[in-house]
């Protein structure tokens, strides 16, 4: 089954981040708490964790795209 991954909320203030650098391609596996990208807001950098295990089958949002709170960045297809 197929899940998607969305621009997460980082701060209070936050209403888009931009992403900086994605260390997974599509068509590889991740796992809950694995680092899988980095987005900047207009306060920090940070890394964000999949929440997910299984394949990275899409991204949706490329290297230097600015993204909404809550947009769909990628889709994983979940293990089991």
């Amino acid at each position: 089954m197929k899940k998607e991954v969305i621009m997460p909320k980082i701060g209070l203030d936050m209403d888009e981040g931009t992403i900086l650098t994605w260390y997974k391609k599509v068509g590889d596996p991740i796992k809950k708490g694995e680092v899988l990208l980095e987005i900047e807001t207009d306060k920090a950098t940070t890394d964000v964790e999949s929440a997910l295990d299984g394949t990275l089958t899409e991204i949706v949002e490329e290297e230097d795209a600015t993204v909404d709170i809550g947009e769909v960045i990628a889709w994983v297809e979940i293990d089991g």
